[in-house]
């Protein structure tokens, strides 16, 4: 059981808050539909965040305030990437 409780004192039954729910559920959507790329979400910069997950000379990470947005800059990268010659080894194309 979740709660609170001190030495002979019974437990106290807590309210457990989910923070974020809307977005965190977001961020999940959008990893699920783009499997080139691990996406979180910032609890504490409530920001959007993507990791690509193929080979590249150096981390590509992107991240924006609004879902919509991250998908956006995802896709950029994957053009960066895909026009550079680059290999991709997993993904959607651009």
């Amino acid at each position: 059981m979740i709660g609170r409780h001190r030495d002979g004192q019974p437990v106290t039954a807590v309210y457990r808050r989910v923070w974020d729910g809307p977005a965190r559920a977001a961020a999940e959507m959008l990893g699920s539909a783009s499997p080139g790329w691990t996406v979180l979400y910032s609890l504490s910069q409530r920001r959007f965040h993507a990791f690509c997950s193929w080979p590249a000379p150096q981390p590509v990470t992107v991240s924006d305030d609004t879902a919509e947005g991250l998908e956006e800059r995802m896709r950029e990268a994957e053009t960066l990437l895909i026009s550079e010659g680059l290999p991709r080894s997993s993904g959607r194309a651009a």
